[in-house]
Parts: structure tokens; C-alpha cells; sequence
């Protein structure tokens, strides 16, 4: 194989690779909770979980951790990442998060130095086609 398409395979790869990692969770579908009980989360590490939304769905969420961490909702617009939600230092947080652009969203949790444990539950409902 030449180093053209060697690369270009590669790049595929790692193309594959990140959007596997950021896929709808299992189990998360229109109208069903998705509940993940006492996930361990280490010192300085985070946890996503990445879902397509458009305009019209609403996503429910609402964790507890055992420490403060960050927790945000962000997307990837080019090399920008926005984050129509930031939440720093908190051990509880909850709300419905209606997307304003179509787009793959992901919650994310950071844990600080001491590590945490989180529960939460995510709950999608679609919005009805136009």
C-alpha cells in the first residue's frame, strides 16, 4: 500500500474509532430512561455520552456524584467546541436540554483530584418531524 492510501485508511480509522465513542448510549431511546448507577469516575478523568438531537427533542438529565466535578453539554463545530451548558464544581444538577441546531450533543462529567462516583438518568423525547 502506498503512503497515500495508507494514511487515508488510517484517517478512516481514527474517523470510526471517535464517532463509535460518542455514539447514542444503548438503551437510550425516545421516551425510555437510560439509567447508570454508581459509575466510578478516577481523579482528573470524564465520562460522555454523545446523542444526535435536532431542533424539537428535549433531553432530560440529572446526575448526583459522591465529589464535585464539571459537567457540561457541548458539541464540535469545526475545531470549536460550544458548550450551551457548564456546570463547575457541582455534586447535582438537573434539567431538560432543548437543542436550538441539529447536532451530535455530548454531557460530559470531569472529575477533580479526589475522583467521584456518579449516578444519572438521561431521558429522550423527539420532536415530531416537520
Amino acid at each position: 500500500m502506498t503512503p497515500a492510501p495508507r494514511r487515508a485508511a488510517a484517517a478512516a480509522l481514527v474517523l470510526a474509532l471517535a464517532q463509535a465513542g460518542c455514539a447514542t448510549p444503548p438503551g437510550l431511546e425516545s421516551g425510555r430512561p437510560l439509567e447508570v448507577p454508581a459509575m466510578p469516575l478516577p481523579p482528573y478523568q470524564s465520562h460522555e455520552e454523545c446523542v444526535a438531537l435536532a431542533p424539537g427533542d428535549r433531553l432530560q438529565y440529572r446526575f448526583g456524584s459522591t465529589a464535585p466535578l464539571a459537567f457540561n453539554i457541548h458539541y464540535h463545530e469545526g475545531r470549536a467546541v460550544v458548550m450551551p451548558v457548564t456546570r463547575e464544581r457541582v455534586s447535582a444538577d438537573e434539567g431538560t436540554f432543548a437543542p436550538l441546531v441539529a447536532q451530535e450533543y455530548c454531557l460530559m462529567w470531569e472529575a477533580g483530584a479526589e475522583g467521584t462516583t456518579i449516578d444519572y438518568t438521561l431521558r429522550l423525547t423527539r420532536g415530531r418531524p416537520r
